[in-house]
């Protein structure tokens, strides 16, 4: 399962964050200091945490300020939701979704007495009593009429009236017929089904009617069970973790053994790097003492083969350590001129050795930080994140902090890859671990005031400018890297539209339609009014510049402007209505999706205006949105058309829609050829 949306409240900073989405694969949190980042990873952890996670504790997670109403007795913990998930069921998980339930959201709540409640969301309303009430007394006085009629039915036999009276004694009107209460219900029903006049429709009818409500609980129940089994766990993983590079085994042993880790900074490393070896610390020691003198033939092969094992195990571990560090601290040296990482034992000593280049071994603490860090991760990672954690959720606190601004950017695509089998959220503070085309992942924690407490925003906004400072720096090193190192540039306006066009043309790339050239570099520059500048500064560096404005009263007017007119050819001056071929006047990039995103924002959004675009074929897509959705925003329809794109291609978008951006791309290409 994955989790789409979650709300942590009543923890610590946190009064309410409010409901926030999760992307698929990885989410990052931004923020500055203090604003409740690794708070909202450590109550999310405790959604479904490992055994050895401490529980929720009032006195210690409650927010300080209102703890006297739990010390007075005014608030029951068992009442008070801290953390809430939502999951969407998928194929994989291979639960049975009958009619009715193919969409359904499982959610998961934890409270502040560690007790857990769930629910179905998006499926057939749990019966009550009062849904049915009628249909069960009609249906009684239509099968007791038939017996008090027929003259063989004794004059003793209860009447199915009192049996059911008798059944529903205890029950209010706003009882759910769940468990005990529909079983009964069910063996009620299944008994009178006999009495019922085969002739009479009408009966015939409530009676499936019922029955079919009565089941639909238990249907309900059997897709929660199964869900809560499939429940993934929540693992934290923090900086700081390291792995010595020289471990003393048996003293090792000893402190596991007594439950004794006076040097836990280094011990969890040590114990996570024994794990992935697929050794305990005792067995390591005990080969490091076993001698082979004076022994038998046969007692010599055995202490052979088990020497052999022990080396081959280091040996793979090895291998495996070396490739995934390889891919984030030197992705560009060849095989031979790479470091090579080793986990060799001697005797009592398991030793964590680098080889570099030139064959010289050095032990892992006399290389960087950042190095050290990295092969801490992977050791605590592949040990954690596997067996009973293989489809964990991933919750990592400021990861990479220790590597180097380009080390981090090649670390991202490894949290990437991480979150392709294993969902991953992260915190961080750096612009290098936030991508520029990964904006559409990042959610902003803020805190503005303790009376507030820990906000996390969906979309891109925040009251504090410090929330915001690791994207404006990506998005800047971004633009930095873009600016006047290309010499073909397509100036446009906002954000939205840089995903909108990324994705559209590499799914029509990936289908062969056409080819945006990649030579070509996307600027986004915020307004319409902005695309003017930066088109004179980069035609000012002798830049090819084309510059694309939506069609409405902003982008008409700077389309207009004296100042670009004169700085650029006409064919470089696009406007979004030379390429819409519909009736809508005032256009903007998202009409020339406008089928496609009415079907996203339903299924993705819940947001369904089709009726009202089928009508209002004339007016703008987004004005209907805005008109019919009270929390409609650009930026959540294009993110949702970016989750969308990841999953189908061109052929998934309307003919009319294939057909306007192949002309827009082709008008792209030959304007910058």
């Amino acid at each position: 399962m994955r989790l789409i949306k979650a709300r942590v409240q009543n923890y610590r900073s946190i009064m309410d964050t409010g409901w926030f989405e999760l992307e698929n694969d990885k989410t990052i949190l931004v923020g500055p200091n203090e604003a409740g980042k690794t708070a909202v990873l450590q109550a999310l952890q405790k959604l479904n945490a490992p055994p050895d996670v401490k529980p929720f504790d009032a006195l210690r997670d409650y927010p300080r300020s209102k703890y006297n109403d739990i010390t007075t007795g005014k608030v029951d913990p068992s009442n008070v939701v801290v953390v809430e998930g939502k999951f969407k069921i998928e194929p994989s998980d291979n639960i049975d979704l009958p009619p009715g339930y193919e969409n359904c959201v499982y959610v998961f709540t934890r409270k502040l007495d560690n007790k857990a409640t769930h629910n179905l969301e998006k499926c057939p309303a749990t019966t009550t009593y009062k849904a049915i009430i009628k249909d069960l007394k009609r249906m009684a006085s239509h099968v007791d009429k038939m017996a008090t009629e027929d003259e063989s039915t004794p004059d003793k036999v209860e009447l199915f009236a009192g049996k059911l009276a008798t059944i529903t004694e205890e029950w209010s009107e706003n009882s759910y017929i769940v468990g005990e209460k529909a079983e009964s219900l069910s063996k009620w029903l299944d008994s009178l089904f006999t009495h019922i006049d085969e002739t009479n429709s009408t009966e015939e009818e409530r009676f499936d009617r019922l029955k079919n409500a009565v089941s639909q609980n238990k249907i309900k129940d059997e897709i929660l069970s199964s869900c809560y089994k499939k429940l993934p766990l929540f693992v934290y993983f923090n900086n700081y973790s390291r792995v010595k590079p020289l471990i003393h085994l048996e003293q090792l042993a000893n402190r596991i053994e007594q439950n004794n880790l006076l040097d836990e900074y280094y011990d969890y490393g040590n114990i996570c790097l024994l794990k992935l070896l697929g050794f305990n610390a005792r067995d390591l020691s005990n080969l490091g003492k076993a001698t082979a003198a004076n022994s038998s033939e046969q007692q010599i092969q055995s202490y052979r083969d088990q020497l052999d094992k022990r080396q081959y195990q280091l040996n793979a571990a090895s291998v495996r350590l070396t490739e995934e560090i390889r891919k984030v601290w030197m992705p560009d040296r060849s095989r031979n001129e790479a470091d090579r990482l080793r986990v060799a034992a001697d005797g009592q000593y398991l030793k964590v050795v680098v080889e570099d280049d030139l064959g010289v071994e050095i032990e892992l603490d006399q290389r960087s930080e950042g190095f050290q860090w990295l092969v801490s991760f992977f050791i605590v990672f592949f040990a954690e994140a596997e067996g009973k954690h293989a489809n964990a959720i991933l919750l990592l606190d400021e990861p990479g902090l220790n590597l180097h601004a380009l080390k981090q950017s090649d670390f991202r695509q490894t949290i990437s890859k991480l979150g392709e089998s294993n969902q991953t959220v992260y915190t961080t503070h750096s612009p290098f671990m936030v991508g520029a085309n990964e904006l559409d992942l990042v959610r902003v924690v803020e805190m503005t005031d303790r009376y507030t407490g820990t906000k996390v925003h969906t979309t891109i906004t925040a009251n504090d400018s410090n929330a915001m400072l690791p994207l404006q720096e990506a998005l800047g090193y971004d633009l930095a890297q873009s600016l006047f190192t290309q010499q073909r540039n397509l100036v446009f306006e906002g954000l939205t539209d840089y995903w909108y066009i990324e994705s559209i043309s590499e799914m029509l790339r990936n289908d062969g339609i056409i080819d945006l050239n990649k030579k070509i570099a996307l600027i986004p520059a915020g307004t319409a009014s902005k695309v003017v500048y930066y088109a004179t500064i980069l035609r000012a560096q002798n830049l090819k510049v084309a510059a694309l404005f939506d069609s409405d009263p902003e982008g008409e007017q700077a389309a207009k402007q004296d100042t670009l007119v004169n700085l650029l050819q006409s064919k470089s001056i696009l406007q979004i209505k030379d390429f819409y071929t519909g009736t809508s006047k005032k256009v903007e990039v998202e009409d020339l999706l406008r089928e496609t995103l009415v079907k996203v924002a339903r299924t993705e959004l819940d947001w369904d205006v089709a009726d009202i675009a089928e009508v209002q074929v004339g007016r703008p897509i987004a004005d209907i949105f805005a008109s019919q959705i009270s929390e409609f925003s650009k930026y959540q329809l294009a993110k949702a058309f970016l989750r969308w794109s990841r999953n189908n291609d061109s052929q998934s978008l309307t003919e009319t829609e294939r057909r306007q951006w192949k002309a827009l791309i082709e008008q792209v290409n030959k304007a910058l050829k």
